[in-house]
């Protein structure tokens, strides 16, 4: 398993009337931690598109523990759990950077893996090793 820490602050524009963040922007965030664990593995995504692989969304969950709100640093912990023949799952955890790393959300989503014609591909061994995957993943 591969798992990338990495903080970031609620900008303004991410916040509700109630003040604290609305809670779609979950998903955003999400995506930017795929973005930043694939960055730390020295893969960054556009690297998988000149490779020819995508990643579509096909299944997300969310758990909202707690608020943040404008100008808070968050952490998040991106992680990939689950690996089938043509799917990948990540994990994510974000929690207040400070304040006791207290929990904001908790969250999962689901993508196969496909090339530009939308086909599902199997997970190439440059993926396996990259996430630190094994070869007993289910389908």
């Amino acid at each position: 398993m591969v798992s990338h820490t990495f903080t970031f602050r609620v900008r303004y524009a991410e916040t509700d009337q109630m003040g604290t963040f609305y809670n779609a922007r979950a998903l955003e965030w999400f995506e930017v931690g795929r973005s930043e664990l694939s960055r730390s593995m020295g893969l960054p995504y556009t690297e998988w598109e000149k490779r020819g692989a995508f990643l579509p969304l096909v299944e997300a969950g969310v758990k909202f523990k707690g608020t943040a709100r404008y100008d808070d640093l968050l952490e998040m912990r991106v992680w990939t759990v689950e690996a089938g023949r043509v799917r990948l799952r990540f994990e994510y955890e974000i929690r207040h950077a400070g304040d006791n790393g207290r929990l904001v959300a908790t969250g999962f989503t689901v993508h196969p893996l496909v090339d530009a014609q939308m086909r599902p591909m199997r997970l190439p061994d440059w993926v396996r090793s990259s996430m630190g995957l094994d070869g007993d993943a289910e389908a």
